[in-house]
């Protein structure tokens, strides 16, 4: 089948959609487990990379430890746990070169349909690219898209906007030009970009820098390099030193979801102390850093050796809690009567969800809607064969969901060309009532609850957001499970 990866259209095994984090990943794992299981990965943009060559704003990093967001495989190398967003760009490419996934790469292969014929056992995947569409065919097809609109973020009303004299920028469209130095800047925001963007900004030389928020959110700092880490890379092989961090990194995250879930008073005192060690003495921790919601009812704020609080104590920046009331030409005008005065708006009000990639799908010739199907292990969609997604944890990394997704499809690939297979689907059960597919509070995911699929009251419908669990049931149970049906 190798022949399909030297022409802009062909047939091979597998077309994976996106060349982000998960896609290389994945890419990487099937070619170490299947090596003569030909693939394709189509990506939209013109790099790879995804979000880490997406996102340009000053500071972008990671808000996972490196030793979980990294692949189980390569090792993480770094000196920081929260590493930049260059650093992990490379660390994404590096594997695609060390795993020759980039010859495989398709760039500025933009997915806008995917149909699948049940007379031929195949996918059919449209391309639009510089030169046209372009068609190609697999036998499986796996989304790797992640979960946000890449070309558009959450466009929030902010009222009185349009009357501001100086310049909005939104994260995900940042100027590489824009010129913040010596300037206002307010940050309408608090979750991972605003914490991210404000000591960056004010370290970079901003004249001095607000995070604006509506309400609190939690933060934590971090230690930048993490300290057990750097001893087992002096006792221990690069390898053994990289999996007994992760191993670690993996019960502290799991532990401590567990904890918060189960004890939320304790969570929140345990968050708070941390503030109230890490700010000015008097400062008033319950305004700006005590939500109305549990720890890990939305994601955790991580800030390594706590630079947001740093630049607070150095009176480089501030936080304000409070509700726009309007613009004026030179700030914002907050409900409490007082104006920001601003030179620079930044409007890291969140993220838009597009499941797949926006891609519609169709299974003989009918369109499959999302909300109308139910994820089978997070992985798989009631109804749609023979293809496989990838979303990862909304409470731990990215990377360990991502990388049991993989172990799962490779397990796949065996299991059908053993047994002589052409495809699978998991097979809907009526007797399991349907719930939110996502338990999780934050307004990136429930603005987007109606638009994707459903999950399950009980296995293997039921989204657990639980690693080991996830290990048990995704790495290492078995296939024919009742749910997901294989055909010859």
């Amino acid at each position: 089948m190798g022949s399909g990866l030297s022409s802009t259209t062909g047939t091979v095994d597998t077309i994976i959609v996106g060349a982000g984090l998960s896609g290389i990943g994945g890419a990487a794992r099937l070619g170490m487990e299947h090596p003569d299981h030909d693939y394709l990965v189509l990506e939209g943009r013109e790099a790879s990379g995804g979000t880490w060559d997406l996102f340009r704003y000053p500071g972008i990093r990671s808000d996972s430890d490196m030793y979980t967001l990294g692949y189980r495989f390569k090792p993480w190398t770094g000196e920081k746990a929260l590493a930049d967003g260059s650093s992990i760009l490379e660390y994404v490419r590096e594997t695609a070169r060390e795993h020759d996934v980039e010859r495989r790469i398709r760039y500025s292969h933009r997915v806008v349909a995917a149909e699948w014929s049940s007379t031929t056992a195949r996918w059919t995947v449209t391309a639009q690219t510089p030169d046209g569409v372009r068609l190609f065919e697999s036998r499986f097809l796996w989304a790797t898209t992640g979960y946000y609109d890449y070309d558009e973020p959450y466009a929030a009303v902010i009222p009185g906007l349009d009357d501001f004299g100086g310049q909005v920028v939104h994260p995900q469209h940042w100027p590489e030009d824009l010129d913040y130095a010596g300037k206002r800047v307010v940050v309408i925001g608090s979750g991972a970009t605003a914490v991210t963007l404000v000591p960056a900004m004010a370290q970079g030389g901003a004249g001095h820098v607000t995070m604006l928020q509506r309400s609190p959110t939690y933060v934590l700092p971090l230690p930048e390099v993490d300290p057990v880490a750097a001893r087992l890379r002096r006792w221990l092989p690069e390898k053994a030193a990289y999996k007994a961090t992760r191993a670690k990194n993996i019960a502290v995250a799991v532990a401590s979801y567990q904890i918060a879930r189960r004890r939320p008073g304790l969570a929140r005192e345990f968050v708070r102390k941390a503030n109230v060690r890490s700010l000015p003495e008097g400062y008033p921790v319950d305004r700006d850093f005590k939500p109305a919601y549990d720890v890990w009812d939305q994601r955790l704020c991580l800030v390594p050796d706590g630079d947001l609080f740093r630049a607070i104590r150095h009176g480089q920046a501030e936080v304000v809690t409070d509700t726009i009331a309007g613009f004026t030409e030179g700030g914002v005008v907050l409900a409490s009567g007082r104006t920001l005065p601003a030179d620079i708006v930044v409007t890291a009000t969140g993220l838009q969800l597009l499941p797949f990639g926006g891609i519609p799908v169709s299974v003989d010739g009918r369109e499959i809607k999302l909300p109308e199907t139910m994820a089978y292990r997070a992985l798989m969609l009631s109804g749609v064969p023979n293809f496989v997604f990838t979303i990862g944890y909304t409470n731990a990394s990215w990377t360990l969901k991502a990388d049991l997704v993989a172990d799962y499809f490779c397990r796949l690939v065996g299991h059908v060309d053993e047994h002589g297979y052409r495809s699978f689907v998991a097979d809907r059960d009526p007797t399991v009532t349907e719930v939110p597919l996502m338990d999780f509070s934050s307004g990136y995911v429930v603005r987007a609850l109606a638009q994707l699929p459903k999950g399950g009251d009980r296995e293997p419908w039921k989204l657990r957001q639980n690693y080991p669990y996830d290990v048990r049931t995704i790495r290492k149970a078995p296939l024919e499970d009742g749910a997901l049906r294989f055909s010859c």
